[in-house]
């Protein structure tokens, strides 16, 4: 980096392990590293640490640990819910989703559509917001599940998964939400939701890539997608990743003790940067509608540059951002998300995505709005402004 100052304004693709969640796990790196399904004392309080990570996570989202099963991650979590419907309800063949989810729900149900089942893919609005009556006109009698992230991981943009849910319980159909990018950053309730089941991946918490959960409400008829032995009661197969899934529990303790701090001082600075950009700088426009939306992202499109050149240029300067899910970094085609919401190719592509965390500070956000008219400036050919005056800071209580 051409700069000893290091601004991580990617949080959406990934967060920092926080020193508690790694203090955590390394007991059973180093002492702790018995199976926790061996009958001797030695498994049995490995087991132990398991069943307190469950009960740690169950409380992030008002579930009962017993709710909780424990996955690879959210994109495991996300395919063993919609696969358990369609398993649970051999006679259903369809599902109802969204055309700005996920790779990991878009392409498992592009893939189910190879095997003679059959997707609605929803449209959103020009402001990614979801049209509520369209998802109900879409529920058929051969429907077996709807499946609607929380928040989108490019544009924070929230759904109202109350409604969904309510309108998917009063036509008899299993409801999923993806809420990765939700957890940590607003508060979670499964039960005020009425979904069926949820999702979470640990490393949008500042816990280790490789662990996450799928919620299935008590009641819900669920078949396991990875079938091995008997372990997290028979609903997920493979000997458990101890380390990590206990690195998950401290992180969702830490989560839900700093969920003010979201709301307050991250949704300040991220509001700040967001109104000095496009004050300052000509030809920058949010993406999407600004409420309601995640606390800590913001997804800008800035006219007449290529994103991943300015992005090419923020890392120059020590600054960590994106173009869209780090998932499909690397490829040529524009956001699925953004082109979904009509904008074209070309305005698609001159989006950079702006997500900070609970890390960020002042000084994160000063740095960016010293480097980021320069940079602009330099890709339109243009001469920089002298200087960026930013949005004061928002008193926070």
């Amino acid at each position: 980096m051409s700069n000893d100052k290091f601004c991580y304004l990617d949080n959406n693709a990934t967060t920092r392990p926080a020193p508690e969640v790694v203090d955590a796990m390394l007991p059973y790196l180093r002492e702790q590293w018995g199976n926790p399904s061996s009958a001797y004392r030695f498994g049995r309080k490995v087991n132990a640490a398991i069943e307190t990570a469950r009960e740690q996570v169950a409380a992030l989202i008002n579930a009962s640990p017993r709710e909780i099963i424990f996955t690879s991650g959210g994109t495991e979590s996300n395919n063993a819910a919609i696969h358990s419907a369609l398993v649970a309800h051999p006679g259903k063949r369809h599902i109802v989703t969204t055309a700005v989810e996920h790779s990991a729900t878009l392409n498992f149900s592009k893939a189910l559509q190879k095997l003679a089942y059959e997707a609605t893919f929803l449209p959103v609005e020009s402001d990614g917001s979801l049209d509520i009556h369209l998802l109900h006109q879409s529920i058929r009698p051969d429907t077996a599940l709807v499946t609607v992230m929380l928040a989108n991981n490019e544009t924070g943009i929230l759904f109202p998964l109350e409604e969904i849910a309510a309108i998917c319980r009063a036509k008899g159909v299993l409801c999923h939400t993806d809420a990765v990018q939700a957890a940590g950053k607003i508060p979670l309730d499964v039960r005020a939701l009425g979904v069926s089941m949820l999702s979470l991946s640990a490393h949008k918490l500042h816990a280790p890539k490789g662990i996450g959960c799928l919620y299935v409400r008590q009641g819900v008829p669920y078949h396991p997608f990875v079938i091995g032995g008997g372990q997290e009661r028979r609903r997920r197969g493979g000997t458990e990743n101890v380390p990590y899934i206990v690195a998950f529990g401290r992180a969702a303790e830490l989560a839900q003790a700093s969920l003010r701090e979201g709301q307050t001082r991250v949704r300040a600075l991220r509001d700040r940067l967001e109104n000095s950009l496009i004050k300052s700088i000509p030809g920058v426009h949010r993406t999407g509608q600004k409420e309601p939306r995640l606390p800590n992202t913001s997804n800008l499109a800035f006219e007449g540059v290529e994103a991943e050149a300015v992005l090419h240029l923020l890392d120059q300067a020590g600054i960590c951002a994106s173009s869209g899910s780090a998932c499909t970094t690397g490829s040529l085609e524009p956001s699925h998300v953004l082109t979904a919401m009509g904008l074209s190719p070309e305005r698609a592509r001159s989006c950079i995505r702006l997500s900070l965390g609970t890390d960020t500070t002042e000084a994160d956000i000063e740095h960016a709005l010293k480097h980021f008219p320069q940079i602009i400036a330099r890709l339109r050919g243009e001469r920089p402004a002298k200087n960026i005056s930013p949005q004061p800071a928002v008193p926070v209580g």
